[in-house]
């Protein structure tokens, strides 16, 4: 078979499933397994300026939205070479992928027109299910199905680290300019780490919040977890940030309880690595847990 993946969390899922072999080209965020994409085509890429503050970034999207204008462009040329038999793209968020839309447009105009499987979880539920809806698709379900086990394993084990221990006020900072609070399966994700996210939805979209809110809710931790920005980028666009009037009133500043987090490995992509990204949290919201 050959896939092809418009999205960095199916391309881990697909290799996760053992059927790195098989992709044929993928988007160009994928950054993961690097040995696997660092020399696969790439089927897409951003209308939006490299380079920006997270602020310009905020202000480009929404005024791109405003024009109904596609935030992301598929290579059709390279697609149609490749003539991939699979192609797996998402419904889920206007900003994060190629339109799901575009993807079925384009297929129907590609030699065989090959199917689109699309991925669209609002909860850590939903991403297992996704690696289910893969692994049917591409032959694989008892491959799909041991994986899946091994990730719900893991975050048992996390849990019974962190069972019966007091529990911080926890506020993921899902942009930091202006300020989102975060939504899908991060504040799930907080609440499996042994924390309490004070503003976050789960299954819900992230949304804009004030510093002023964000200060009401007395968060013990604050977590930098920008969408798509790794821990090195984060706290790059985090120091040329001035902080808020009320930063002071904040608990967590009080005590330097702030934490930059490689969210784009372990938060934003909705795949196998959010189960480390959830270990990685526990240790950070109780650091005296007896970890290895």
């Amino acid at each position: 078979m050959r896939i092809a993946s418009l999205l960095p969390s199916a391309t881990e899922i697909v290799c996760a499933l053992g059927l790195a072999d098989s992709l044929v080209g993928v988007s160009h965020e994928c950054d993961y397994p690097a040995d696997v994409v660092v020399d696969l085509p790439r089927l897409t890429r951003s209308a939006i300026p490299h380079g920006l503050s997270q602020a310009e970034i905020d202000r480009d999207i929404s005024a791109r939205l405003h024009r109904g204008e596609s935030l992301y462009l598929l290579e059709e040329e390279t697609l149609r070479t490749l003539q991939p038999d699979l192609l797996i793209s998402q419904e889920l968020c206007d900003v994060c992928a190629v339109s799901y839309d575009d993807v079925c447009n384009i297929s129907r105009r590609l030699p065989g027109n090959p199917p689109v499987i699309s991925l669209t979880p609002s909860n850590l539920l939903g991403i297992f299910d996704d690696v289910h809806t893969v692994a049917r698709a591409t032959g694989t379900t008892e491959r799909g199905e041991r994986l899946v086990a091994r990730l719900q394993s893991g975050l048992a084990k996390v849990q019974t680290k962190v069972v019966g221990r007091t529990r911080p006020r926890v506020f993921a900072l899902e942009w930091l300019d202006p300020p989102f609070a975060a939504g899908h399966w991060v504040p799930e994700m907080i609440d499996l780490a042994g924390g309490v996210e004070v503003l976050g939805r789960t299954g819900e979209k992230s949304f804009r919040v004030s510093w002023e809110d964000i200060a009401a809710q007395q968060p013990e931790i604050l977590l930098l977890i920008p969408c798509g920005f790794s821990q090195a980028e984060t706290l790059a666009q985090w120091e040329s940030l001035p902080k808020p009037a009320v930063w002071d009133q904040i608990p967590a500043a009080q005590t330097g309880r702030v934490y930059a987090f490689d969210a784009n490995s372990y938060c934003s992509r909705p795949a196998p690595r959010v189960v480390e990204g959830v270990e990685q949290l526990a240790r950070i919201f109780h650091p005296d847990a007896g970890w290895e």
